[in-house]
This record gives structure tokens, C-alpha cells and sequence, in this order.
């Protein structure tokens, strides 16, 4: 299910002060909201964190049992063969778990539609904020806890995205317990269902707070004609293909030509060898 109208979230800046609600991008937020792709994505996941290491052993690896415990007949009681047996105490186990595999595989396609239903059905909820950026100099888990309070979601399970690997931001909220700090390339299904609040910043987004920022890539003239943006020289050269090495085609023939007639025997000395095979045979002939 599509929503075509856009959707907006709060924004704040880095120290938490209110702004002005922005657009969340059209091509991620449009409202689609697939419930049984999420539940095959959060399944999948849970699933991949299992290790499998359960073991048991049958009667075959029970150390001990090898005698018979008494004699088949005359004593009255039930046959019996091994100690080890699954009825007896210490005995093996029937049908027990064995170290395996839990992995399960969600195509490439179905991730991708159950972590854009997870984004929508959090913004949904008005429970998505844009942060301009965090601009921590260092780890310290009590500027995060500031910024938590004056977001008024510190008692809430909050999960932040930031754009690429931020240590200060990760090793500053790490001893926080509702709080769980991400890139926002490698966030999830599960991630996103779990929190409460998304806190993303606005770099990763790549949705800008200010004006000049929010500028597009295509920019119109004062005439109304829209210029877009030239490719850099980098991606001009790496298009542009290498010339060809003329290729000598003089040089291939005058090679094929000396190995023709390395192959050649002159006929002078083929001619000298018959003759002496048949002077050979003639003097044998005559001797006996």
C-alpha cells in the first residue's frame, strides 16, 4: 500500500534545538507498508543469530553398555541389552538435537521492501527525526543523554543512524541500555521494529536543513532552461577507451613464411638417402 503525498518529520539541530519540520525523501518514505515481508525479514534475522550448537548422543556413542545386563530368558524380567539404552538412566537420547545450521536466505529485493515498510511504518507514527548532525569531539555518554532529554525521548528505546561509521557517537551511547547506535547503511528489519524513535541524521539521508543545501543537482536558468551538472574529468577518462596498438601485419606473414620453409627438407638430401638404402639392399643381395 502507496501513499503519493509526502511525508514530514521533526528536525533538530546538532544541540537539540527545534526547527522547522522537513520532507522526508519521496523515494524511501511513500507510505508502503508490507506487513509479511517485514515478518519474513524479522524472522530471517532471528533465525541468523542462532549458533545451533545443540548436541546429544544416541545410544551408538554412550560410552559403557557392552554387556548384556542379564540373560534373555528365566529371570522374569524384560529383555535387556545394553545399559545404554534409551529407557535406562545415562542412556542415550532419541532423536536429539545435532549441531546445525539455522540460516535462512531473504532475497535481495525482499530485504530492501521490509526495511523501506519498516521506515514508512515509523514515520507513519511520527517517530522519525532528523538531527542536522552530531558533532561530538569526543565519546561522552552525557552529551548523548542531553540531547536524548532535549529530544524528549530518553526514556524511550531510540535508535540513531548516523552517516558512516561515527565512533565518538557509538562509543557514547554503548552504555546506554534503550539506546542503540548504528550507520545507517547497515540498519535492519529488526533494528527499526525494535525502537521506539529513529533518530537519523540528515547527511545520511541525504536530505539537507538549510536552504542552500537542499538544492538540487539539476538548477534552472533565469531563462527557464534547466542545466545539469558536468561529469567530472575523473569519469571522462575512466569512459574514454584506450587506442589500439596497430597491429604489423607485414611482420605476422614474414614469420609464418621462415617457419614454411624451416619445415622444407631440401629434396638433394632426401634424394642421396634412397640412394644409399638402395645400394645397401644390392649388396646384401649379391653377398648371399
Amino acid at each position: 500500500m502507496a501513499d503519493n503525498t509526502s511525508i514530514n518529520a521533526s528536525a533538530y539541530t546538532s544541540k537539540g534545538a527545534a526547527r522547522d519540520s522537513i520532507a522526508l525523501p519521496s523515494d524511501l518514505f511513500d507510505g508502503t507498508v508490507n506487513m509479511p515481508v517485514m515478518h519474513q525479514a524479522v524472522k530471517a534475522y532471528l533465525a541468523n543469530q542462532r549458533q545451533g550448537n545443540a548436541s546429544t548422543k544416541t545410544l551408538g556413542f554412550v560410552i559403557g553398555g557392552n554387556q548384556k545386563p542379564w540373560k534373555q530368558k528365566g529371570t522374569g524380567r524384560a529383555r535387556q541389552g545394553s545399559t545404554r539404552a534409551p529407557q535406562w538412566v545415562g542412556g542415550g537420547t532419541v532423536f536429539g538435537p545435532s549441531p546445525r545450521s539455522y540460516a535462512q536466505y531473504v532475497p535481495r529485493k525482499v530485504r530492501a521492501l521490509a526495511r523501506k515498510s519498516a521506515f514508512n511504518a515509523r514515520a507513519r507514527e511520527n517517530a522519525v527525526i532528523v538531527i542536522d548532525s552530531f558533532d561530538f569531539d569526543a565519546p561522552k555518554t552525557s552529551a548523548l543523554t542531553g540531547l536524548l532529554a532535549s529530544l524528549g525521548v530518553l526514556q524511550k528505546k531510540v535508535l540513531i543512524l548516523t552517516d558512516g561509521v561515527n565512533h565518538n557517537v557509538f562509543m557514547s551511547g554503548r552504555n546506554l541500555p534503550r539506546t542503540h547506535v548504528l550507520p545507517y547503511s547497515d540498519v535492519s528489519t529488526y533494528h527499526l521494529l525494535w525502537s521506539d524513535v529513529v533518530v537519523v541524521e540528515s547527511s545520511a539521508l541525504g536530505t539537507a536543513l538549510d536552504a542552500e543545501t537542499a538544492e538540487t543537482a539539476e538548477t534552472a536558468d533565469a531563462e527557464g532552461t534547466v542545466t545539469k551538472r558536468k561529469t567530472p574529468a575523473r569519469k571522462v577518462a575512466k569512459t574514454a577507451k584506450p587506442a589500439k596498438k596497430p597491429v604489423n601485419k607485414t611482420s605476422g606473414r614474414k614469420s609464418a613464411a621462415k617457419k614454411t620453409t624451416a619445415k622444407k627438407k631440401p629434396a638433394a638430401k632426401t634424394a642421396k638417402k634412397v640412394a644409399r638404402k638402395a645400394a645397401k639392399k644390392a649388396a646384401g643381395k649379391r653377398e648371399k
